[in-house]
């Protein structure tokens, strides 16, 4: 029933090869994850500017906003770091929702800036179609 012969020669000798593992699925993997992330992860845009935020008692913390949009005490906006004039806030909001639909816009406004020019500024978010708006506030302990 059992035949010896060559079949336990070739059992006798010992298999020297070097065994590799190929790295090129792993890398493929990795650089598909690292897209994937880069092309779903938002990026947050900031005012750029340090204000005083007002205290509000109700004031709640909410999700991450796409775009900041910052009023200083002068009266002067600040978008992304740079100060821009109050008639290219539709655009640039407009812009940021063609990028982001779901987007939210957070107004931040100085506790010492004219109610006025925040009004306005919130009048532009709404006419370039930005539903989510909301002003930045600091809770107060009372």
């Amino acid at each position: 029933m059992f035949r010896v012969g060559s079949s336990l020669g070739s059992m006798n000798k010992q298999d020297n090869s070097d065994a590799e593992i190929n790295m090129a699925p792993l890398i493929d993997m990795i650089f598909i994850l690292l897209i994937f992330f880069l092309v779903t992860a938002t990026f947050v845009r900031e005012s750029g500017v340090e204000i005083q935020r007002p205290e509000a008692a109700s004031a709640e913390n909410k999700d991450a906003a796409g775009i900041f949009i910052a009023v200083t005490q002068d009266g002067d906006i600040f978008v992304d770091k740079s100060r821009v004039d109050l008639r290219s806030v539709r655009g640039i909001v407009e812009q940021f929702l063609l990028e982001n639909p779901s987007g939210a816009v957070m107004l931040e406004a100085d506790r010492n800036s004219m109610t006025g020019r925040m009004v306005q500024v919130l009048d532009q978010c709404r006419m370039a179609g930005a539903e989510n708006i909301a002003v930045s506030t600091v809770r107060s302990d009372s």
